[in-house]
């Protein structure tokens, strides 16, 4: 059922049964998911000028998502001993869709800090452990484009001529950094480092760093066992999907 997404370069990890339960009750769904990440690309520019958080495309990603009938939805429970109310919680998940056999609950870590892979996984045991939904979806970067996101962002300025601080102004929509953000970068260029390459590097460690959301640091929660019993689908966005 998502063969076309490996072929295409993406990670895909199920777990928990989770492509049985989408081939029988959710083929529809699994299908809108499918044609949707197949369709999406990201400019190079856009992780630049994002300035490391939510590129203009993955937004994209989600407006595809809410116009296909996934709306983001808060799960409330609230439990009651004898009339007194004991636990009240609250889930607020990015995605959800609805259909007759069940819901699929679905999530997109584009760039947080990797803590919350834990929280989203949590909300999907506890949200199918009350039956409040049949399964979990989670996307965050592959491994092919975390691998590759130093040189992505080289290769873009070194193709608009970027050469200092000022460039990026002229040739990205990006926010102003901070004077550690250029002072890290200036140290390197002292050491006669071309500028495209100490933005490159700093850019990366700051925005795309290793402790960032990512397919390497889910993969060690779902290898653990974080998340079970809940039935998921994990997808991690292939670095072929960027356009330079």
């Amino acid at each position: 059922m998502f063969e076309d997404l490996a072929a295409n370069g993406f990670d895909v990890v199920i777990r928990n049964h989770a492509g049985a339960i989408f081939s029988v009750d959710f083929e529809d769904q699994a299908a809108e998911l499918v044609s949707v990440l197949l369709d999406m690309t990201i400019p190079a520019e856009d992780l630049i000028a994002s300035g490391g958080g939510e590129a203009k495309s993955t937004q994209w990603l989600r407006r595809q998502l809410y116009e296909k009938g996934w709306p983001k939805h808060n799960f409330e429970f609230r439990t009651y001993l004898d009339g007194a109310e004991q636990l009240s919680m609250s889930h607020e998940i990015d995605h959800v869709r609805r259909a007759e056999p069940g819901t699929i609950a679905l999530e997109i870590e584009w760039n947080n800090k990797d803590p919350f892979f834990d929280r989203d996984l949590e909300n999907f045991q506890r949200l199918h452990a009350q039956t409040a939904i049949s399964m979990g979806v989670m996307i965050t970067r592959g491994k092919s484009m975390q691998d590759d996101m130093r040189n992505i962002i080289q290769r873009c300025l070194e193709k608009y001529g970027v050469v200092d601080e000022s460039d990026l102004k002229n040739h990205f929509d990006m926010k102003d950094r901070t004077a550690r953000q250029r002072e890290a970068v200036k140290k390197m260029t002292d050491r006669q480092v071309p500028f495209a390459e100490a933005f490159a590097k700093h850019f990366t460690s700051d925005k795309f760093g290793p402790s960032t959301t990512h397919w390497s640091k889910l993969k060690e929660r779902i290898d653990r066992g974080v998340g079970n019993p809940c039935p998921m689908l994990l997808i991690g966005l292939p670095g072929g999907m960027i356009v330079e």
